[in-house]
């Protein structure tokens, strides 16, 4: 059985990936307010400030990576010089692809790898939701060399393309939340997973879904009393023990049921139901439908 973090990323199914090799020259500032995708960045030469739409600001130098999974505005700027009040930088395209910013001509004081992915979920904001809205990786090479790697796989028209590309794109979501995922962080899945006591509660729920969980179990799993657990788990997910559960449910639910060959009975039992009217009343109550017309919704799409 994967882990929760393998399963989360897998299940958001990351795709259609656009990345670039972009160099700039000079003092810049680059606005972007039209995103609508994941956005993910590595410092390949010199130091950027990146500020994202209510974030405070960041600077990052080389060997530096962010990943931002929920789409929002922001901007890039040179550190050293600092663009003037006003500036505003249009990446210009190379005829080697590279996108310039500033002076064509100039030397190159910065150099970044960029990128854009979206999520093929019907799931994705919930599950999205579990993850940090920003992760940062300082010094670690192997996401660079996965960057490059996904960059050229994308660009490239070979036999199974888009096979590798999401499985790279998998790796590369996998690694930089890894990287990341320490105590005291972004609540969400990576604090609950990195959390002692909350984590094997958690991964309990993720390998055995189908289980007649109830809170005083979860809170022998995490080895804390219900009320202690209740509030530990609710400060870090936002929700309740059994309302993140019950999401979990679903979304393995209406991921099984897009999948087809697995009648609504099946699903219902491995989505920890006993008996067709139970799950069928959760789904209706949670997503809107009845099991079989979200199956045929989803097969004729």
């Amino acid at each position: 059985m994967r882990d929760p973090l393998s399963e989360v990323i897998s299940l958001l199914r990351p795709q259609t990936p656009s990345s670039k090799l972009a160099a700039a020259s000079g003092p810049f500032r680059v606005r972007r307010e039209d995103v609508t995708e994941v956005f993910y960045a590595f410092v390949l030469v010199g130091r950027v400030c990146l500020q994202l739409d209510g974030k405070a600001l960041l600077e990052m130098g080389a060997g530096d990576f962010v990943l931002v999974p929920a789409a929002r505005g922001f901007t890039i700027s040179s550190v050293d010089p600092p663009p003037a009040s006003g500036t505003t930088s249009r990446p210009v395209v190379g005829e080697d692809g590279v996108f310039r910013i500033g002076p064509v001509d100039g030397p190159v004081d910065v150099q970044q790898l960029v990128g854009h992915c979206s999520f093929g979920s019907a799931d994705s904001e919930l599950l999205v939701s579990l993850l940090p809205d920003m992760v940062v990786v300082r010094g670690e090479q192997r996401l660079g060399a996965l960057a490059g790697l996904l960059r050229d796989e994308a660009r490239a028209d070979r036999p199974a393309r888009d096979v590798i590309v999401q499985h790279l794109l998998e790796v590369l979501l996998i690694e930089a939340f890894r990287a990341s995922g320490q105590p005291g962080g972004s609540p969400g899945l990576l604090q609950g997973l990195a959390d002692a006591r909350i984590g094997p509660s958690l991964r309990a729920m993720h390998r055995a879904p189908e289980q007649a969980w109830t809170v005083a179990q979860l809170a022998r799993e995490a080895g804390l009393s219900r009320s202690a657990f209740y509030t530990r788990f609710n400060r870090i997910f936002g929700v309740p023990p059994m309302g993140y559960l019950l999401s979990w449910r679903m979304t393995l639910a209406k991921h099984l049921l897009a999948g087809g060959g697995q009648g609504v009975a099946e699903v219902g039992a491995r989505a920890g139901y006993g008996s067709v009217s139970a799950f069928s009343s959760a789904f209706q109550r949670e997503v809107g439908c009845s099991p079989m017309r979200y199956a045929r919704t989803v097969a004729a799409e």
